[in-house]
């Protein structure tokens, strides 16, 4: 039976011709297929041989050949490989042995150039050499991977893999040595990266790998503040302000924005005083906190950390801490304390003396719904803290604000040692009424005030469900004011520290800081920015959320139905989809129970499990 040796996708076969029929042949392989074979695809027809053991016998016979041998003695003219099988023998090759001096020239393209069926051209001499330097290259680069995949694999991070971890992580170049050994000792262990650098200790875990992660797309500089070389400049010649204040603050906080005094005028008029933190007085546009303030844009809030908009010093500067005698602008108002109407409204850049800062959780025994039934509060400050919650009361009032719901709450989330308390606080307290009526009627009255002075500014505008930041002012709907410029945190907004420069020039007559084009592209950024920084905060919220549910063992809760699949688990700030959940209207009340948390996904699995409290 005739046999043929013949090419085939790439790869070299033999087989048994069944038939001939003009260019073409039906070929049987050992294994009994059947194919149709293309007479220019046949290498060579042969009999005799045993088919099952051609193939093999013949690349065990090319696994001895030396193809720098075979380039050595072919000489540069073109050849075939029976050719130069014949040669390598000394006599005229066998069947086998001439298809192992073809496997030989297929296999080695360094040496060997196609030049059609069955035929070759050695390589020169210096195209050879370079190809057998990058070869080699390539085999020291990957030895290179090796040794970094097994030193990851350990658990020691290399230090060239260490400098650019973040890169590789969220930006990779899939070709560099660094990441092919990440993704080695990933897929070595069958993991992907991530999780893999977490079981290994590079990573601390999710809540490591979503900060990197946020930091590399938003601070490409790095988290740490530059070397500032410039000092900050104490501002002088500011009036005193005729009374002492306080603030009001979570234990925690330490940029400290606003503070209130109240002061008793002869007449029966009380005086409140609405005391902003200065940077703006601390450094001009051109400082390089300016600079910083405005690429940082505003502090990042998540559970477990901070990252602050002003460097610590700087912060420390400007901050109304107790003790401290701090410049400030300040909004007084004159204050009928009978019928709570304002009189005059007045502004001023001064030093006001910090008396206390008041924390909240203390001040809430004290103010609060029975002290305030009572009419009376006691400690501290308390009958200015009384009469500056009754203004609070008469300017939501004035605005047209409903009262807040008593069943909203908000959560605070405290991180120790990776272990989660999350605590619950009711929204709308007396302290949140007082302080966020105050904050709302001093952003309101400098915005308008901005407004009259032909001064531009920041503003943010809310029509509709949308909240804009304009430098044109609007009415905000939802507050029910008709202007609106965010001024009252300049240490953690850079929309603030902006308007303050601008409060500023309007209170002492001077040339405004910014410009309209200024703070137009401020306020495009700081929106981007805000809303990014925010989605990372609610990212870490829903993350340490699982965390708290893994942690103590929680296998379910009951929830109230949102819309559709959604569902707002009890006692957590989550909502999460609950599968299997039978059609029911908004505010229902149902139990769910949890699957396994994803922490990498940050998503918790919720099935339907029956009514509440079952």
């Amino acid at each position: 039976m005739k046999q043929v040796f013949f090419e085939e996708d790439g790869a070299f076969r033999a087989g048994t011709i069944l038939a001939e029929a003009g260019a073409a042949f039906q070929v049987e392989a050992a294994h009994g297929k059947r194919s149709k074979v293309k007479a220019n695809a046949v290498l060579m027809r042969f009999d005799g041989e045993s088919l099952p053991g051609f193939l093999p016998a013949a690349q065990a016979l090319a696994d001895g050949i030396d193809p720098k041998f075979l380039w050595e003695v072919c000489g540069p003219a073109e050849f075939g490989f029976e050719q130069l099988a014949a040669d390598y023998h000394g006599r005229a090759p066998k069947p086998v042995e001439a298809a192992a001096v073809a496997l030989v020239l297929h296999a080695s393209p360094m040496y060997f150039y196609r030049r059609g069926k069955g035929r070759y051209q050695a390589a020169p001499e210096e195209n050879l050499k370079a190809a057998l330097a990058g070869l080699e290259k390539k085999r020291r680069q990957q030895e290179q991977v090796d040794g970094w995949a097994e030193r990851l694999a350990a658990g020691e991070l290399p230090v060239e893999i260490r400098g650019k971890l973040d890169a590789l992580l969220f930006e990779p170049d899939k070709m560099s040595l660094e990441w092919r050994a990440l993704d080695q000792a990933a897929r070595a262990g069958s993991l992907p990266i991530p999780h893999f650098l977490a079981k290994v200790g590079v990573l601390a875990g999710p809540e490591d790998y979503f900060l990197r992660r946020f930091a590399h797309d938003l601070f490409p500089q790095g988290l740490a503040f530059p070397a500032i070389h410039v000092p900050l400049s104490e501002p002088g010649s500011l009036p005193a302000a005729p009374a002492a204040a306080f603030s009001i603050d979570d234990h925690e906080t330490t940029e400290i924005d606003d503070a209130f005094s109240v002061q008793r005028l002869a007449g029966g008029l009380v005086r409140v005083g609405i005391h902003i933190a200065a940077p703006a007085l601390f450094f001009g546009t051109a400082h390089p906190l300016e600079r910083i303030a405005r690429e940082r844009l505003s502090t990042v809030y998540f559970p477990g950390g901070k990252i602050t908009m002003l460097p610590e010093a700087a912060i420390a500067a400007a901050t109304l801490a107790e003790g401290r005698e701090v410049p400030a602008a300040s909004l007084y108002l004159d204050v009928d304390p009978e019928t709570l109407a304002i009189a005059g409204a007045a502004s001023r850049l001064e030093r006001v003396a910090i008396a206390t800062n008041l924390r909240i959780a203390e001040l809430e025994t004290r103010l609060n719904e029975t002290s305030l039934a009572a009419g009376r509060i006691d400690g501290s400050h308390g009958e200015d803290l009384f009469l500056l919650w009754r203004l609070a009361t008469a300017l939501r009032e004035k605005r047209g604000a409903a009262p807040e719901r008593g069943d909203r709450l908000d959560y605070t989330f405290r991180v120790t040692d990776g272990r989660v308390a999350i605590e619950p606080r009711k929204r709308g307290t007396p302290v949140d009424l007082l302080v966020a009526e105050l904050m709302i009627h001093v952003n309101a009255t400098w915005g308008r005030q901005l407004a009259d002075a032909g001064i531009p500014a920041i503003y943010r505008n809310q029509q509709g469900i949308k909240t804009r930041m304009e430098t044109a002012p609007g009415k905000h709907d939802w507050l029910g004011v008709s202007h609106y410029a965010w001024s009252s945190s300049p240490l953690r907004r850079y929309a603030d520290l902006a308007n303050q420069r601008q409060v500023a020039a309007m209170v002492t007559g001077a040339e405004p800081a910014l410009s309209r084009e200024d703070l137009a592209v401020a306020a495009r950024d700081f929106e981007v920015a805000y809303e990014a920084y925010a989605e990372h905060q609610r990212l870490l919220e829903r993350y340490w959320c699982l965390r708290f549910v893994a942690q103590e063992g929680l296998s379910g809760a009951d929830a109230t139905v949102v819309r559709d699949e959604l569902v707002r688990l009890d006692g957590l700030p989550l909502v999460c989809r609950a599968t299997g959940l039978p059609p029911a209207p908004a505010g229902e009340r149902l139990r769910v129970a949890f699957g396994e948390p994803d922490f990498w996904e940050a998503n918790l699995p919720c099935r339907y499990a029956g009514k509440a409290g079952g």
